[in-house]
């Protein structure tokens, strides 16, 4: 039961089966029978756990389970602490009300890759990097989290799910590798 850690390229669909515009997992990664425990949008970036593990696949995603995914996000407009004081208590986004959970200012990662096409960039606007982690993860949560205290998305790369994270096992986009599953059971 393999455990794959890949990190998914910007516009590419965290699923295998054939997508008539965009690149897909299959691109990537050439093994049977394995599948995304979580997905990632085309437009997000960065860590994706896959498995041929049911069991192991639903003890990563499942929501009672309660994994923490850190994303780092670059946001157009400078964060203020009002802005992150909103972001860490819950926030009615219309459908669901999001959990509490950490937001904090970061320098510019230095380490991080540059995205292609790169973010559009605006002389007269300036940008913020935040460090997120959720134990929750609902569909574009975090790009509608930073629009709902008025820092539109430019940038979302998640760096961490549970134990593992780019930091403790680098990989650049497109790559992966197999680790051992015993961390989530």
């Amino acid at each position: 039961m393999p455990l794959i850690l890949f990190n998914k390229p910007y516009n590419v669909m965290c699923q295998f089966s054939a997508h008539p515009t965009r690149p897909t997992l299959a691109d990537h990664i050439d093994l049977p029978g394995i599948y995304p425990a979580g997905r990632l949008d085309a437009d997000s970036e960065g860590l994706v756990l896959l498995t041929n593990d049911g069991k192991l696949q639903h003890a990563i995603s499942h929501p009672q389970r309660k994994q923490p995914k850190t994303y780092i996000v670059q946001v157009e407009g400078e964060a203020g602490a009002e802005q992150l004081k909103r972001l860490r208590q819950p926030i009615d986004l219309g459908d669901f009300v999001t959990q509490e959970c950490d937001a904090v200012k970061i320098l510019p990662p230095e380490w991080l890759w540059e995205r292609h096409p790169p973010v559009r960039w605006r002389v007269n606007q300036p940008t913020s990097w935040l460090a997120i982690t959720l134990s929750e993860g609902k569909n574009r949560q975090v790009r509608r989290m930073t629009a709902a205290v008025g820092l539109p998305t430019l940038r979302l790369v998640r760096i961490a799910i549970g134990p593992f994270s780019l930091e403790s096992h680098p990989l650049l986009p497109g790559e992966w590798r197999e680790v051992p599953s015993d961390a989530f059971t």
